[in-house]
């Protein structure tokens, strides 16, 4: 069995590249590594499902590259099945670049990053936009957050990969730090109570 996502990516070149710079015997191991990877586990499905923004990578006919940003509460990336992801796609710049080029040329990437874990995930896969379909609409929509649904990508799930954490800097997300700042706040008040109380002890007993 081999590596799903170094079918798409190793190319001659890349393997060249590879050979040239000493990496071609770990690119190799990489190859033969089983599993495929070609599926969502329930490792994937846990990364995705707390994940609130990725990187969504597409090309022109032509070639050229455009990397967007997307977002929206935590698990807007939904997991319709094994091999299958559809996210909403909300309203915004109105350039339309991602779904321009997913008409012509459907190959998608999807890049997650957990700057708190130190975790990136890689996703290939084939996109479609989707304009009208309520039922699939109403099944990725989140009630709780009120940014207006334009359409929605559905992706068929070609690989996956897990990169090096090497040089990923570590962020904590302002609600965590919020709630650190929160429980440190009430550790403090406990502790500051325990000394006055103990205070007023010593003072009542001269």
């Amino acid at each position: 069995m081999t590596r799903a996502f170094t079918q798409l990516c190793f190319s001659p070149s890349v393997k060249d590249a590879q050979a040239r710079y000493g990496a071609r015997k770990h690119g190799q191991l990489l190859e033969d590594k089983e599993l495929a990877n070609d599926r969502l586990n329930e490792d994937l499905k846990t990364f995705i499902g707390t994940t609130a923004s990725f990187f969504i990578g597409t090309s022109s006919r032509d070639g050229w590259p455009h990397v967007q940003h997307r977002g929206g509460p935590a698990g807007f990336l939904k997991i319709l099945d094994d091999r299958t992801l559809a996210f909403a796609d909300y309203a915004g710049n109105q350039q339309y670049i991602t779904v321009g080029n997913l008409t012509e040329n459907d190959r998608i990437f999807l890049f997650l990053v957990d700057y708190e874990r130190g975790r990136r995930l890689k996703i290939w896969g084939r996109g479609v936009v989707i304009d009208d379909e309520p039922a699939l609409i109403e099944r990725i929509r989140d009630h709780a957050y009120p940014a207006k649904i334009e359409r929605v990508i559905r992706i068929s799930v070609k690989a996956w990969d897990f990169n090096c954490r090497q040089h990923l800097p570590k962020l904590i997300p302002q609600q965590r730090v919020d709630e650190m700042i929160i429980n440190c706040d009430a550790r403090v008040a406990t502790l500051q109570a325990r000394y006055d109380a103990l205070l007023g002890m010593m003072f009542a007993h001269e």
